[in-house]
């Protein structure tokens, strides 16, 4: 039941990017920027915990999930540390996934030539 509801959680978040891009003519860029305010703005209000509840990974996989995590992390240290654990707290919650892709990045950079 977990791969069913992380495949139609995670495909509806896919379907409604298609839609608007057919629809709307939206460029990637606007997406992507509009799916990470919005999972922060779900965060804001506890509504992407249960969307995760929900979808499992279908709802962790998505540039949406970013937002969430950036939000999710500020208000965590926030209650800690006050506003300065809020300006801080987003790294301590994003850095490893941040590195992992700058050094992927960069292996795959080394394996594979660009072309012309």
């Amino acid at each position: 039941m977990n791969f069913l509801m992380a495949f139609l959680i995670g495909g509806l978040i896919c379907a409604f990017a298609q839609i608007l891009m057919d629809v709307f003519k939206l460029l990637p860029i606007y997406i992507t920027v509009l799916f990470v305010c919005a999972g922060s703005f779900l965060e804001a209000f506890n509504l992407y915990d249960k969307l995760i509840e929900i979808g499992h990974a279908g709802a962790m996989v998505p540039i949406s999930s970013f937002g969430h995590s950036l939000t999710h992390a500020a208000l965590e240290a926030s209650v800690n540390d006050g506003y300065i654990g809020m300006l801080l707290g987003i790294f301590d919650l994003t850095a490893p996934g941040i590195s992992a892709a700058i050094l992927f990045a960069f292996i795959m950079s080394l394996v594979f030539k660009p072309k012309g």
